[in-house]
């Protein structure tokens, strides 16, 4: 894979006469040089780094996000359920039910200027069981105690009123409202793009490989060079057990869970409604049918326990339970065609809450067993990093300005360019599609090759328009999408397709 240098606002990029290895004194201000000592380092560019670099983005320090992989938000950001939760049925008291009710709160109202797609379907609960039916109560009681009190109990008459397409056998439902679905690419494209349009650096190809510790400073070895920083935000993911031995800490393992997941062709969209939600146990919470944000339905995810942090490939014992359970739900959905499986790890760990430490002796911030719900609680996350950096000592001076920016559309529920008339009278561009399946046009392909944080391989162009994900799976497109990245990033058509020698 060729090099991949720091990523930062055409603004901000580096300026002439700072040295060969990119330091330069430190500063304060967002004037363009890197320096020499950060005040804050983050690892790990999933939804939550993202997110913590947007928020910190907002003040006056120096910030700089390493990503160990070659894009924002591949590892366990991209592969998940994409549900944008309430919170209703996290543990009361919990840190975790805290910062989800409040990050469905910040979602809802800054993920619409940020171009973050986000659909209200609300949720069925399903009962399939006399032990499952009177466990609704108790999850209604622990909803209310969480302060979530919109839900409400549904008939068995009602629930096949509403969903004429569950199987049989379904003894009632508790209703909940105000569950949604949510673009799982573009949230953490967007934090890390506002980030950097307002000073964080961003530095992907960067696994931290050691950090050594002075009274200045926390010097990490990463692979694309050594990163000085005052402070260290350890948003690791599948690794951030890894990352908090490197400051002295045993206090817990990251178990990756795999989670297999089903995708169902758009023509299958028209079976269900709303997100079909299992009752949860204590492992999991359990196998659904939901809408995506794409038009299609998903089914999963599975909950397997491995060793493997990249195990992210499919098995054939995981998709014939998922289709199991999903013929008992939803019959006809079998019959529909499947256009993609994948697989998710989730950080689980021994503890049930998330894995949340701030410790300003050291100046290290510690965000582990981030599990499903960390879509969701991301920008409460990261408000609640922000005010332990502040309490734990560093200098937090609000910026006069603050550069919004707005992603690109890619769900269903708005008007896409291929559609858009005068978008295309501009620009005809945005009315040559490319990707059929999906309707991408040339126009945004060519757009995102260009991004703030470009696409680079077909995975990343995924991600930011769709191009290559429907029912073909990039058959019938591969070769002109190929063609078109690999002209507009000035790679080759091989390194783009990932054969280069």
């Amino acid at each position: 894979m060729d090099a991949i240098g720091d990523v930062r606002a055409p603004h901000l990029r580096r300026r002439r006469g700072s040295t060969a290895s990119g330091l330069a004194p430190r500063r304060r201000g967002h004037d363009g040089s890197v320096p020499l000592t950060y005040d804050v380092a983050i690892v790990g560019a999933g939804v939550v780094g993202a997110a913590i670099a947007r928020e910190l983005a907002q003040y006056d320090v120096a910030c700089i996000l390493l990503e160990a992989t070659d894009d924002v938000g591949t590892g366990t950001s991209k592969a998940n359920t994409a549900i944008l939760h309430t919170g209703f049925d996290a543990k009361p008291g919990s840190l975790e039910a805290a910062l989800v009710r409040r990050g469905h709160a910040l979602l809802m109202e800054h993920g619409p200027r940020l171009g973050i797609p986000i659909e209200r379907t609300g949720a069925l609960l399903v009962a399939w069981t006399s032990e499952q039916q009177l466990a609704l109560a108790g999850i209604a009681a622990k909803a209310a105690e969480n302060g979530y009190t919109a839900t409400r109990p549904v008939a068995v008459g009602e629930l096949y009123d509403l969903e004429p397409n569950l199987g049989p056998g379904a003894t009632g439902a508790l209703a909940v409202p105000d569950e949604h679905i949510i673009c799982p690419f573009t949230t953490p494209l967007a934090f890390a793009t506002e980030a950097i349009a307002n000073g964080v650096v961003l530095r992907l190809g960067a696994p931290v490989a050691a950090v050594v510790s002075t009274l200045e400073a926390h010097h990490l070895e990463t692979a694309t060079g050594p990163v000085a920083a005052r402070w260290v935000v350890n948003a690791a993911g599948l690794h951030a057990d890894r990352i908090d031995r490197f400051f002295g800490h045993e206090r817990f393992t990251v178990t990756p869970r795999r989670g297999e997941l089903v995708v169902f062709d758009k023509l299958a969209r028209t079976l269900v409604g709303r997100t079909i939600l299992p009752v949860p146990t204590a492992t999991t919470k359990g196998v659904l049918v939901a809408p995506t944000i794409f038009g299609n339905v998903v089914l999963g995810p599975t909950a397997e326990d491995v060793t493997d942090r990249t195990a992210t490939g499919t098995t054939a014992a995981g998709l014939a339970s998922l289709l199991a359970k999903g013929e008992r739900v939803l019959p006809a959905l079998l019959r529909e065609e499947v256009t993609a499986t994948y697989t998710g790890l989730r950080a689980a760990t021994e503890h049930s809450d998330y894995q949340l430490f701030v410790h300003p002796d050291a100046r290290y911030v510690c965000v582990g067993g981030i599990r499903s719900t960390g879509l969701t609680a991301s920008m409460a996350i990261a408000e609640h990093v922000v005010a332990g950096l502040r309490d734990g000592g560093l200098g937090l001076a609000r910026r006069t300005a603050f550069h919004e920016i707005r992603m690109p559309y890619i769900g269903e529920t708005l008007t896409r360019p291929f559609e858009d008339a005068d978008r295309i009278a501009a620009n005809p561009d945005y009315g040559c599609i490319v990707c059929h399946c999906e309707r991408v046009t040339r126009g945004e392909i060519l757009d995102a090759a260009a991004a703030a944080i470009p696409a680079r391989t077909l995975d990343g162009l995924r991600r930011r328009t769709r191009a290559g994900l429907g029912r073909c799976q990039g058959f019938y497109c591969l070769a002109e999408v190929a063609r078109l990245l690999a002209g507009a990033s000035g790679r080759t058509v091989s390194a783009i397709l990932g054969v280069e020698p």
